[in-house]
């Protein structure tokens, strides 16, 4: 076995690949850019290199500097984790040639299957089914809209060398693939280096559904079940879970042993992903092989029992898969949630800066449930413009899949990310939504149920009355903290008042308290609305968490202090609440609306980001639709397009500047 390995990578990856290293009690070495110095990962390791600047390119993606690394520390292995050089076949021969084990599969398989357009041709050679599409050389964009007829449209562009939804665009019309094989290609060059792309057909409601296999230099392959990866944005998957609840016994095992063949057949050695499309009578059709790791390997870990990166380091090392396929056991339902650094309100654009507070669910098993957490960032740390946006991946297990998502919702409304935008809320509102929860899912999920983006929602009558019943409980326990005070000039007097009004967002509920005096830990009676309901918590004022019950049911919602009330986090919602007397209330009603600044006449950048290009000059007139600006974050190329006929008065950015959000690209007439 290994006595020093090195982690070829940042973030949640590097930190989880070090907890079973320790685990294994094998060294650990971090790699680190510029923007990197301070990042948990470099903590964690035995011992950390500096690579180079902040851009990936010029540190993580540099071969040499990794190889160098390693000989400098004495580190016999490196595990690439996903991304950056982890299906880069070059590496890994030039890490054997240097005596250095690669911790992933043989040059030979990543070159037949890290490459979608090769990948292909052998699966076709090799009799698998595969997705109808033109895998040679696309010239122009000229030469893509051709074959896209050929097709017949829907067709997808992708990128060869690509993954993660890098290089990725869906075209339905002429139009749309000119312009997507340009930012498909571009993205694709930016990204891996590698312009090349490809088109196939693309199959209306698919799901996505990949086949975990593991593989030994023995001849031995299994496959560990499957994960369902149908809820994806922008072709980048959020939420993940294993089993699916689509499949049925004989159609996963049909996809699991065409897996192992196809393994089998480039010699695999290590953990990879067989990724399928499945339509609506469970046929599948193969997609591509991951050579690596995947983000959401934890939901497999999970229901199989099995550690993949240990497994990993294992078949690297020599030894023999210890276990045959008839060990395999899928056991229960596990969940994965992504949080990423984005505004889901503002059409999920990407959020940077630093995390003023970060409070993940406690880990661990509470009963039937299980909560893991896998993250490379603290409280504190700085969420850059350089790399995926990604803060966490949290997990649940539960014996049934909607138990499963039950605690995935509850982790979530404990989940505390303060300093930058996050998607919390609207994983939130995913774990609630009646089409998630059935399990009637495909890869236009979120496309379909929200077409307009992703909306504050508003709480029904129900979730109202939970609301007000969580902030006058906090409202009444800063105030009995308050009558406390050694110093407090006057003491308190009189009777506890009666009645309140609880005002959320543009409701006012009445709350009449049944118990004139407040304890602590809070337990009270309240007629909410006229319906009596019981409410307990052991909330102390400063805690972001508010945990408890009300009527019974078990509550948790985060609290954050805003003028004059309350801002309530809880299930997908976000609420200002005020806690008001039935005087105060009256009063409250006759205040004026303020209305936001108007911003018709403004290009606002949506994200902190670096401008590409600039697609219009001043005075010129721009029709609805056409491209003003394209802008880029986080790997992501982003188009900004006229909502409307318009005359552009003004150009207050140039390409290559480095923009803030809401900075003024151009002005209006």
């Amino acid at each position: 076995m290994f006595k020093k390995i090195l982690i070829a990578n940042r973030g949640e990856i590097a930190c989880r690949v070090i907890k079973t290293a320790r685990r294994m009690g094998i060294l650990t070495v971090a790699v680190y850019s510029d923007a990197d110095r301070d990042a948990l990962h470099v903590e964690m390791a035995d011992e950390a290199v500096h690579i180079g600047p902040a851009a990936a390119s010029e540190s993580y993606l540099v071969a040499e500097k990794i190889i160098a690394a390693c000989k400098a520390t004495g580190a016999e292995a490196v595990h690439p984790g996903y991304g950056f050089l982890s299906e880069r076949a070059s590496f890994c021969a030039e890490l054997e040639k240097q005596g250095i084990v690669f911790i992933g599969p043989k040059p030979k398989a990543i070159m037949a299957m890290g490459d979608k357009i090769e990948s292909k041709k052998f699966a076709n050679a090799a009799g698998v089914s595969t997705v109808p599409g033109h895998l040679g050389v696309i010239e122009d964009a000229a030469h893509a809209e051709v074959i896209a007829g050929g097709i017949g449209y829907p067709v997808m562009i992708k990128a060869s060398a690509g993954g993660g939804g890098k290089g990725m665009r869906i075209a339905w019309n002429e139009v749309e693939v000119r312009d997507g094989f340009e930012r498909a290609r571009s993205e694709a060059k930016s990204s891996f280096g590698d312009d090349r792309v490809f088109i196939e057909k693309f199959i209306v409601e698919p799901r996505h559904i990949e086949i975990q296999v593991l593989a030994d230099a023995h001849g031995n392959v299994v496959y560990l079940g499957e994960r369902e990866c149908s809820i994806q944005r922008r072709n980048q998957k959020v939420a993940e879970e294993a089993p699916s609840p689509f499949l049925d016994e004989k159609t996963r095992k049909a996809m699991g042993e065409q897996s192992v063949a196809l393994a089998k057949a480039v010699d695999y050695q290590s953990a990879g992903t067989v990724e399928f499309i499945v339509d609506r009578d469970r046929n599948f059709y193969f997609l591509e092989m991951n050579t690596r790791l995947q983000v959401e390997h934890p939901v497999t870990e999970l229901v199989t029992g099995i550690d993949l990166v240990e497994q990993m380091i294992r078949v690297a090392a020599g030894e023999p898969l210890a276990l045959a396929q008839d060990d395999v056991r899928l056991d229960g339902w596990a969940i994965e949630s992504r949080l990423y650094a984005e505004d889901p309100y503002r059409n999920f654009l990407p959020s940077i800066g630093r995390l003023t507070r970060y409070r993940p669910p406690a880990e661990g098993r509470t009963g039937n449930i299980v909560v893991r957490n896998d993250t490379g960032v603290f409280e504190g740390a700085e969420i850059s413009m350089y790399y995926d946006p990604m803060i966490a991946k949290l997990c649940t297990w539960a014996p049934t899949r909607l138990e499963a998502i039950e605690a995935m919702g509850r982790a979530l409304d404990g989940f505390v990310v303060d300093g930058i935008e996050h998607n919390v809320p609207f994983l939130s509102a995913l774990m609630k939504h009646p089409r998630w929860r059935e399990g009637r899912l495909s890869t236009g999920f979120i496309a379909e149920e929200y077409p307009d983006g992703f909306a504050p929602m508003k709480p029904d009558s129900t979730e109202e009355a939970t609301l007000a019943a969580i902030a006058l409980s906090a409202s009444l326990i800063e105030a009995n903290r308050r009558e406390r005070f050694a110093d407090r000039l006057r003491a308190a007097s009189g009777a506890l008042r009666e009645h309140w009004v609880v005002k959320i967002g543009d409701s006012h509920v009445a709350v009449r308290l049944l118990d004139g005096l407040v304890t602590i830990p809070f337990d009270m009676e309240m007629a909410i609305e006229g319906e009596n309901s019981s409410v307990v918590t052991d909330w102390r004022p400063g805690d972001p968490v508010w945990s408890g019950t009300v009527g019974g049911r078990n509550i948790a919602a985060q609290i954050r202090p805003v003028l004059n009330g309350l801002r309530i986090d809880w299930q997908g919602l976000s609420v200002t609440a005020k806690v008001l007397s039935p005087r105060h209330a009256e009063l409250d009603r006759l205040m004026p609306v303020k209305l936001p600044p108007d911003t018709s006449k403004l290009l606002l950048c949506p994200m902190p980001g670096l401008v590409v290009s600039i697609a219009v000059a001043e005075g010129q007139e721009v029709k609805a639709g056409e491209t003003l600006a394209i802008v880029e974050a986080m790997k992501m190329e982003n188009v900004l397009r006229a909502d409307r006929d318009l005359v552009v008065s003004k150009i207050n950015a140039a390409a290559g500047e480095s923009l803030a959000v809401d900075a003024v690209i151009m002005e209006f007439a």
